[in-house]
């Protein structure tokens, strides 16, 4: 009787242990990051008889929670890739409002100045025409600037969420490690906390939103946790914080190091997925891109822009001035630079002018120029010096004092060159419209040949004196000092290509057609009575329009189409990416869900079963003493 009584115990109190299991169960059932947990039930070891071995109750050997490591390794890898796309995302998105936006876009306010060009070129005599060309370039510098000012509010934005990131990041890989300390000392006891183990799992989750994680659990029930190439921020119960670390050469852009006990190491190239990934993305792709792409949109409309207005005449009939002025070429020397040396740096060619940045390095006694985006060496010519500059990717570089071994500078050509764009002209009357030299056919001309343009190509050496061009057979042609009768001295020659311009003295002339032998061209200065010529206004247009970026291939117009549609595929792709990586992590943690969490249904039927095998277990316990009872009875 006493082994049919222990035996009934043994079901009672394990039965009861399994409806405590269950009803935890049901409790938890929408409980973020629970794990359905199981009383897993075993028999008590059987009692040798001379009948043979009879078993002696039941117990419970252990209480497991349902875990998938793969759906749970494809729920974080997916959470980070969305978090990642979704903030780049959000701050392409930024800009590309910014810029696209119908009224004070990029493409509207160079149209809104080109319109006003072609307002003057139509009336060049017209103040108010003249007024409005000021006022629209005026405003196309100012919308530039303004460009410019939100690119930097959002990028010290984007540094402090990349700060607040890495506190919330340091913060979970802390309360990791304490869990891995909890859940190794409770492991040894030899049965799983799990209750701890849905806790590491849900901060584990967390972490994933802010950057890619990998895990590897460990025999004592730790898990350590690395992200980036292998780095590990979360070693059994010791967390390895994350730091930012301010740029080498511009303090502002914080990059990420991780702390170890060798130091910190600087990680941020490593650093992928999530959303501290996305922001870095931002920043590299989108922020720092588009700033250096609008410079050198403003540094080309001006450049354009002035050196055709140095090369007209205004309407009091003297020298046009320059119409803007740009921010110049920015210099950030690395802060661990020993040396005394300055550099500095003035942009040459607007053909071979990038949006890239540069980093030049003193070593093995020469400087070298690096492409930071490519990686590639530039090749330059010159010393450095003041009489010998180095010469580069549209640059001139010249270096003072003396530099030490391993000093850098970082030298970007173009991105403070929009916040330092400004209209200079304050009167109508100083729009140079009229070119500063005309030409004319002469009376006796029989060919075809008629004048497409005349300008003045350097206007710092214009000298303002007339030339006959007097072509020969073949299209061979003289270009003579003077006008009178014989020529004067030969000054140029060549043979003509209709559309091609003959260049001479610091001024160009430009026809079409075909011109006969003896056929001449007069070019002198222009009268100052003849303001109300429009022919350097409409070369101004045709050098917006010209290719002059990219070595001659991209026009000012190509290079705003060309930014829109970069900042547009990588916010539409980002935006696509986020969408589709957001399906795969719904599925992904609803078929973890489906396989780990708490199916009412299945609760439900195993309380019943439950139930009754412990109101089965009662009624024997019950019976054993009814048993017990009358053999007392039976044997007094």
């Amino acid at each position: 009787m006493a082994d049919l009584l222990s035996t009934s115990v043994s079901g009672l109190l394990a039965f009861q242990q399994a409806l405590d299991v269950t009803s935890n169960n049901i409790a938890n059932a929408s409980t973020p990051g629970y794990s359905v947990e199981t009383a897993n039930l075993t028999p008590s070891p059987g009692q040798f008889t001379g009948s043979g071995y009879v078993g002696s109750g039941v117990m419970v050997q252990s209480v497991t929670r349902a875990y998938n490591a793969q759906l749970t390794q494809q729920v974080r890898s997916s959470q980070s890739s969305y978090s990642s796309y979704n903030s780049l995302a959000t701050q392409a998105q930024q800009i590309d409002n910014m810029l696209s936006d119908s009224t004070t876009g990029l493409s509207a306010s160079l149209q809104s100045f080109t319109n006003a060009l072609q307002s003057v070129s139509s009336s060049p005599t017209s103040t108010s025409a003249r007024q409005a060309l000021l006022s629209q370039g005026t405003a196309l510098a100012q919308q530039l600037q303004t460009y410019d000012s939100q690119i930097g509010q959002y990028s010290a934005q984007l540094e402090s969420q990349i700060g607040t990131d890495v506190n919330q990041i340091n913060t979970l890989a802390s309360n990791i490690a304490t869990l891995n300390q909890q859940i190794a000392a409770a492991t040894a006891s030899g049965q799983t906390p799990n209750q701890l183990l849905d806790q590491r799992g849900t901060l584990v989750d967390k972490l994933s939103q802010y950057i890619g994680v990998q895990t590897l659990p460990q025999a004592n029930g730790a898990e350590d946790i690395y992200i980036g190439n292998g780095q590990a921020l979360v070693s059994g119960a010791v967390a390895q914080p994350l730091t930012t670390l301010p740029g080498a050469y511009d303090p502002t852009q914080l990059n990420i190091g991780i702390q170890n006990s060798s130091g910190v190491t600087d990680i941020t190239s490593s650093m992928t997925g999530g959303e501290l990934g996305g922001l870095l993305s931002a920043r590299s792709q989108v922020l720092n891109p588009t700033r250096n792409a609008l410079g050198r949109i403003s540094v080309a409309v001006a450049t354009v822009v002035n050196q055709q207005q140095q090369s007209g005449m205004t309407l009091n009939g003297t020298a046009g001035q320059a119409m803007f002025t740009v921010g110049g070429v920015q210099v950030l020397p690395d802060t661990a630079n020993t040396g005394s040396a300055t550099v500095s740096v003035t942009r040459g060619s607007l053909s071979q002018l990038t949006t890239d940045n540069y980093t030049l390095q003193y070593s093995g006694g020469t400087w070298k120029l690096t492409d930071q985006t490519t990686g590639q060496a530039v090749t330059t010519t010159g010393s450095g010096t003041a009489a010998s500059p180095l010469q580069g990717a549209g640059l001139s570089i010249t270096i003072t004092g003396t530099p030490a071994a391993n000093d850098s500078y970082l030298i970007e050509p173009t991105a403070g060159a929009s916040g330092g764009l400004s209209m200079q002209l304050t009167s109508p009357a100083q729009i140079a419209a009229a070119s500063r030299a005309q030409a004319t056919a002469g009376a006796a001309n029989t060919g075809t040949a008629t004048i497409s343009s005349v300008g003045v190509t350097n206007p710092t050496n214009y000298a303002g004196n007339s030339y006959t061009v007097t072509f020969g057979a073949g299209g061979a042609y003289t270009v003579s000092s003077g006008t009178s009768t014989p020529p004067g001295a030969t000054v140029a020659s060549g043979t003509y290509t209709s559309g091609q311009p003959i260049n001479f003295a610091n001024q160009q002339l430009t026809l079409t057609g075909t011109p006969a032998a003896g056929d001449t061209f007069i070019v002198q200065p222009n009268s100052t009575a003849n303001t109300g010529d429009n022919s350097n206004m409409l070369a101004m247009i045709n050098g917006l329009s010209a290719k002059s970026l990219d070595g001659g291939t991209t026009s000012v117009n190509d290079a705003s189409t060309n930014l829109l549609s970069q900042v547009g595929v990588i916010t539409q792709a980002a935006q696509n990416n986020a969408s589709a990586q957001q399906s795969v992590n719904q599925a992904a943690t609803t078929a973890r869900s489906n396989a780990t969490g708490v199916n009412l249904d299945q609760q439900a039927s195993d309380v019943l079963r439950y139930q009754q095998a412990y109101q089965a277990m009662a009624q024997v316990i019950s019976i054993s003493n009814q048993m017990f009872t009358s053999l007392i009875q039976a044997v007094g």
